[in-house]
């Protein structure tokens, strides 16, 4: 079973990073010991990754227990301008998290499907086992945006990749959106395997697709739920103007 779904409502941008900032620390602080947060691209939580990198926060996070994971990522380089791990290694990884607590997808893999299963491979040995339970979630937070599509991680509409339940990790051969490169993503029941499940939805532009988001469960970013506690934290701009939500 999934968890329903609550909003929290900003009032921009800054004060959609200040939140998330603020509920990935009391994630952080609920868990004393190994931490998991997933990560994800896009200009909202970029956002969220400089302020993580302010002193208040860089002082405040415990690096030496935190792990830090990729929803999904664009077959690139790292170092190349559309990587989801490359941005927020540059934003703030790189200089406060232990290099080995930085768990990228290997996009210099042979192929999309390849790092998948490398990625995979990756999440089940610090997870320490091969089968999701609810009762152990994989991470403590996972991070989660919403494409104009109604895309959320790699997972499109339409695409095989939204049903696969049997694996962790999926290639994606091509984007529904651009840019259209190759992608590998998390499946749904790896990111439903978190305590909390926070969307980052600000702006005028995602308003028409989070008003759809929100009232039809079919498309992907609807779909995804976690088993625990399932966030949208919505600012003013992107916020719908009237919604029933489930």
């Amino acid at each position: 079973m999934t968890s329903p779904r609550s909003l929290i409502h900003v009032a921009d941008a800054d004060a959609l990073a200040a939140a998330a900032a603020q509920r990935l620390m009391a994630r952080i602080d609920a868990n004393p010991g190994r931490v998991a947060i997933c990560l994800t691209g896009g200009s909202s939580p970029k956002r969220l990754y400089e302020l993580l990198a302010t002193p208040d926060y860089a002082k405040a996070i415990p690096w030496d227990r935190v792990h830090w994971f990729i929803g999904d990522d664009r077959f690139v380089p790292q170092d190349d301008h559309l990587s989801n791990i490359g941005m927020a290694r540059a934003t703030f990884l790189d200089a406060l998290a232990p290099r080995d607590h930085v768990h990228p997808i290997p996009t210099d893999a042979a192929d999309p499907d390849t790092a998948a299963r490398a990625y995979e491979t990756t999440l089940k040995q610090f997870y320490g086992g091969t089968t999701l339970a609810a009762s152990k979630p994989l991470f403590d937070l996972v991070l989660m945006g919403i494409g104009p599509d109604g895309h959320t991680a790699s997972l499109f509409p339409g695409y095989p990749a939204i049903e696969v339940r049997d694996r962790w990790v999926v290639g994606v051969p091509l984007a529904h959106v651009a840019p259209f490169v190759p992608r590998v993503t998390l499946t749904l029941p790896a990111l439903a395997s978190c305590r909390e499940m926070l969307f980052l939805v600000s702006g005028a532009d995602k308003r028409e697709i989070a008003t759809r988001a929100l009232t039809d469960d079919t498309l992907p970013a609807a779909r995804a739920r976690s088993h625990h506690e399932t966030i949208w934290l919505i600012d003013t701009d992107a916020t719908p103007e009237r919604l029933d939500v489930a």
